[in-house]
C-alpha cells in the first residue's frame, strides 16, 4: 500500500512539473509573438515587393533614371551624376526576387556632371517602405527594425562595412523574407539596402 501511495504522488508531481513546463513554454510563445507583431517587417523597396510584383511597373517608374544595358542577368538603372543605383533581379515569370539600392553606380562612360545633389523626389523612390534611404544614419536602421539578426565586417572596394541582416520568415511566407543594410564603417551612414523574397 505505501509503494502504490509513493507511485501516486510522484506521478502527481511529474504531471505538475510537466504542465508548469508547457504553460512557461505557451507563455514564452506568447512573448515572442508579441515581440515580433510589434517588429516592422519590410514589404517594399523601391516601390516593389520581391516574390509579388511584375517588371512592368518599375520600367516606367524609374524611365528618369538610365537603364544599363550592359548588365545580362539583372535589371540596372543608375544616375551617373549621383551613383545612385538600382539593381532588379527575376525569376523565369519575371517576377521581382532581389531588389538592391546602392550609391556605387560608376558606369565605364561617365558624363560630365554639375555638382549637384539628388532631386528629394527620386531619392525617395529608392526607400524601402518605411522610409530608411541611402545616406540615412545607420543609428535610423535600428530605430525602424529593431535589433538585426546578426552584423558582419565586410568590405567594397576600399570602403570598409558593416552588414546588417534581418529576417522576416516571422511575418509569414508572403512577405520578403531577408533584408540586409550596408553601413559605411567610417561615416555610419546607410550605403546599400537589399530586400529579397527569399534568403540570400
Amino acid at each position: 500500500p505505501r509503494e502504490k501511495k509513493t507511485l501516486k504522488l510522484g506521478s502527481k508531481r511529474f504531471w505538475r512539473f510537466a504542465s508548469l513546463v508547457a504553460i512557461l513554454a505557451l507563455a514564452a510563445q506568447g512573448a515572442t509573438a508579441l515581440m515580433n507583431s510589434k517588429r516592422p517587417n519590410e514589404l517594399t523597396l523601391a516601390g516593389m515587393r520581391p516574390g509579388h510584383d511584375k517588371i512592368t511597373a518599375p520600367q516606367k517608374k524609374f524611365r528618369e533614371l538610365e537603364r544599363d544595358e550592359s548588365v545580362t542577368d539583372e535589371l540596372l538603372w543608375g544616375d551617373i551624376c549621383t551613383h545612385r543605383e538600382l539593381r532588379v533581379e527575376l525569376n523565369a515569370s519575371k517576377t521581382v526576387q532581389v531588389v538592391t539600392v546602392d550609391d556605387n553606380y560608376k558606369p565605364e562612360i561617365m558624363a560630365k556632371c554639375l555638382p549637384t545633389v539628388i532631386e528629394p523626389s527620386r531619392l525617395k523612390l529608392l526607400a524601402t517602405g518605411h522610409g530608411l534611404q541611402l545616406g540615412d544614419p545607420c543609428e535610423r536602421v535600428g530605430e525602424i527594425y529593431g535589433k538585426p539578426e546578426s552584423e558582419s565586417p565586410s568590405v567594397r572596394g576600399s570602403e570598409q562595412l558593416e552588414l546588417w541582416f534581418y529576417s522576416f520568415d516571422w511575418a509569414g511566407a508572403g512577405v520578403p523574407q531577408v533584408m540586409e543594410v550596408s553601413c559605411d564603417a567610417a561615416s555610419k551612414k546607410v550605403v546599400a539596402i537589399t530586400l529579397a523574397a527569399s534568403t540570400l
